[in-house]
């Protein structure tokens, strides 16, 4: 290794990236990273994180319209969208600042470039305009919002990256979609006065979570106001002379909006890195092919994160990162374990979630059993909001192992990362029962659900 400028050579500076090349300078290895836009990568920047903090902004009207029945008299409440975007612009800062000297500090160099792979050993960094010497290279340039240029009048549209600093709040939008990143932005949009309408090609929104969970949020959303359109798709979208977007529906129905959203996916960022040139193993979305360890087919190249397309999440990246650093540089060969992932849906009511839903789990098991709760939380009784939770476990009956738990309703996502402990221990429902309750929460429903709902044995409910 002492015959190359660099030891390991990271390139894209998102969460898994940076962790990477922090704790392998940390370890004395010569490290460097290229990021080309900003450091801190997707969930930093233009992710969860300023999504967190829009999500928090458009719960404020629900929160004081609570408070008068707690004996709050509220005044008629303002909202400025500029602020917002000033004050979370501030905070994007500060934390991009902390990921950059987090790698400096452990003696990483960073650089502000695009990098190409010249050949196995080698990286054009194009800011430099130099090449570089690396004896392993990490790539980590995750994803970003998947285009739609069949759609006509798809340069009209926005993305998720955009809709974070829009000039001004739209009064109308419509989001096509029905992952979380869509429901998220429904909700926000929604929240914050705007009139919204989520537009879906599938049954119902949310594919792969539970469909209990699904349905109820669903119902939920459309009480409060949102209109949601599945088996539906946008088939074009035209300027008018007012500077507002009419946008034709698969069902021929039209609506005029501010602003129309895509968000039908996402796809690796590969394209112009020299990948190809170099023989590097892409599949049919441009992502990144790697073993159970994060290798490519070329020895000394790795790849974690969105841009391998295995799991999309910030923590599962940061997960990959260190088990590369395990491998590739402790002699500690480690595979990412990529099941009973924790998981959350920052929708409003939240959702948490935890291991198989019930539909997966009828695939896997014989017999299951599947407990269920629905119930109106305590902090809406007072304030009077008709809004339900939901909470849900998964059960299989042979080993009593609970195998999923489903949460709706307010803090589902921090519960969700405690449940995710047990779950992934592999404790039972017996061990559940066990516990002690802490009263009055919702979160006691979780070990006070003493009887099966029903049961589904052979697919059949029973």
């Amino acid at each position: 290794m002492a015959g190359y400028d660099y030891d390991l050579f990271v390139i894209g500076g998102g969460s898994g990236g940076v962790r990477a090349a922090r704790v392998a300078a940390a370890m004395g290895k010569r490290v460097a990273i290229a990021e080309e836009y900003r450091f801190g990568g997707t969930c930093v920047i233009r992710g969860c994180v300023p999504k967190k903090l829009y999500v928090y902004a458009s719960q404020f009207p629900e929160h004081f319209a609570d408070a008068a029945g707690y004996g709050w008299t509220v005044p008629e409440a303002s909202f400025d969208w500029p602020t917002l975007v000033a004050n979370k612009d501030k905070e994007i800062a500060r934390l991009e600042a902390i990921y950059k000297r987090n790698v400096e500090g452990s003696g990483g160099e960073t650089f502000h470039s695009r990098a190409r792979l010249v050949d196995p050993h080698s990286i054009y960094l194009v800011g430099e305009d130099r090449t570089v010497s690396v004896d392993q290279i990490l790539i980590a340039t995750g994803g970003r919002p998947a285009p739609h240029p069949a759609l006509a009048g798809h340069e009209h549209c926005i993305f998720s990256n955009e809709a974070f600093d829009l000039k001004e709040l739209p009064k109308a939008i419509m989001i096509e979609g029905g992952g979380y990143i869509a429901v998220e932005f429904a909700n926000i949009f929604h929240g914050l006065g705007v009139d919204t309408t989520l537009v879906y090609r599938g049954k119902e929104i949310l594919s792969r979570f539970d469909m209990d969970l699904r349905r109820s949020l669903h119902e939920t959303m459309e009480k409060k106001g949102i209109r949601i359109l599945c088996h539906s798709v946008s088939e074009w979208v035209r300027k008018t002379p007012e500077g507002r977007l009419n946008v034709v529906l698969s069902g021929g129905q039209t609506l005029t909006v501010d602003q129309v959203m895509l968000a039908i996916g996402r796809i690796p960022n590969t394209e112009n890195m020299g990948l190809e040139g170099i023989g590097v193993e892409l599949g049919k979305t441009g992502a990144i092919v790697v073993d159970d360890y994060s290798r490519t087919n070329v020895d000394n190249i790795w790849a974690i994160g969105d841009v391998t397309n295995r799991v999309q999440l910030t923590p599962v990246a940061i997960h990959e990162a260190m088990c590369f650093v395990e491998t590739a540089f402790k002699g500690n060969p480690t595979k990412p374990d990529h099941d009973t992932i924790p998981t959350a849906v920052f929708s409003q009511p939240e959702i948490g979630t935890v291991g198989l839903s019930e539909d997966e789990a009828v695939k896997r098991f014989a017999d299951i059993e599947i407990y269920r709760a629905s119930f109106r939380p305590m902090r809406h009784t007072l304030s009077g909001r008709d809004e339900k939770m939901l909470m849900k476990l998964v059960v299989d009956s042979a080993s009593r192992k609970v195998i999923g738990a489903h949460i709706l309703g307010p803090d589902a996502g921090e519960m969700a990362q405690l449940l995710g402990i047990p779950i992934k221990a592999g404790l039972t429902k017996d061990d559940f029962d066990r516990t002690m309750a802490v009263h009055p929460t919702a979160a006691e429903e979780l070990v006070t659900m003493y009887k099966p709902t029903y049961r589904v044995k052979n697919g059949e409910r029973v």
